[in-house]
Order: structure tokens, then sequence, then C-alpha cells
């Protein structure tokens, strides 16, 4: 009466089977899609210092103020705050994965659009360039952390690890800006023509 039955314990095995390969094939693709987002996440971070290097040395070496060099990002922060609070309803009307993408590509404009002639590099000019990338920067952060949040089930056991999935993503955030600040130096120091 207590027993189970062969033929039952067998199909009970296999379905416990079939349960662990499942979950096993769930978590390789939870991390695996946390990999794809995290490097994303990390490779715009070190550009985004890079290209803020860059911009800084580039005016600095062509004898602008301090000052006139600092209004260069005051566009890079409006817009990148102006980004932040649309930036939630953008997410889920057009999904993550997309601002995401979107986020991107506008940073591979800004990049592009740095990479103009020099008579081109006037301020405004800069200034447009150094928008698109605010709002590219803020668009990839919203999506990054929203997304990992949306990789986890929700369950009380997932809380724990959510945050720690989250704090590795942004916390490593400032050593690599701080890599792509030292990049921005470097390429700065290579290929910048002196004044």
């Amino acid at each position: 009466m207590g027993f189970v039955s062969q033929p039952n314990l067998q199909g009970i095995l296999s379905q416990s089977r079939l349960c662990r390969n499942t979950y096993h094939s769930k978590m390789t693709s939870t991390l695996r899609n946390y990999l794809i987002i995290t490097g994303g996440y990390w490779a715009f971070t070190i550009t985004d210092g890079a290209i803020r290097m860059l911009v800084v040395l580039y005016f600095h070496l062509l004898g602008y103020s301090p000052f006139e060099v600092a209004m260069l990002f005051l566009f890079y922060e409006f817009f990148g705050i102006i980004t932040n609070l649309l930036g939630g309803w953008l997410g889920s009307r057009m999904g993550l994965n997309l601002t995401m993408h979107i986020g991107m590509s506008m940073q591979v404009v800004a990049l592009a659009l740095l990479m103009a002639p020099q008579a081109w590099l006037s301020i405004a000019y800069v200034m447009f360039a150094q928008a698109l990338s605010g709002i590219a920067k803020d668009l990839n952060k919203m999506s990054a952390k929203a997304s990992v949040k949306s990789l986890l089930p929700q369950n009380e056991n997932n809380e724990t690890k959510l945050f720690k999935w989250i704090a590795l993503l942004t916390g490593s955030k400032n050593a690599l800006k701080g890599f792509g600040f030292f990049l921005g130096a470097f390429l700065s120091d290579c290929c910048l023509v002196r004044a």
C-alpha cells in the first residue's frame, strides 16, 4: 500500500529529471541573458567615459576655459534628466530590449558625430552630440536595470539574487567609467593634434 509501483516510480523519476532539466535550461538562459545585458552595459559605460574625456581634453587643448568645457556637458546632463523622466514610460510602451538598442544606436551616432572634421567641431555641434549621448546613456541604464529585474521570476528567494545582480551591474559602472576616462586620455594622447 505504501509502496509506489515500478512503472509509477519510473514516471516520477523521469518527470523529476524533466523538471530539473527545464529549471537548469531556464537558469542557463537567464544567466546568458544577464551576461549579454551586462556586457552591453559595460561596453556602453567604457565608451561613454572615453567620449567624455576626449571631449574635455580636446577642447582644453584648443584653449577653451574650464567653464566653457563644462558647458559642453550641459545638454548631456539635461537630456539625461528628461530621459530618466520619460524612460520608464518609453520602456513600458516599446519594450526594454528596444529602448536598450535605441540607446546603444544613439551612442554610436554620437560617436560618429564626434568623428567629424575638426572644422565642424564647434561648441553647438559638440553639445548636440553630447545631448544624444546623454539620452543614450539613460536609455541604456534604465533598460539594463529594468531588464535584469524582469529576468528573475518574482518570489522572495530571488530578491536576494536580484539585488546581487543589480549591484554587480551598477557597482561595476564606476570602475568601468574610470577605465573609460583612462582610455579617452590614452586616445587623446595618441590621436589628438596639439593646438
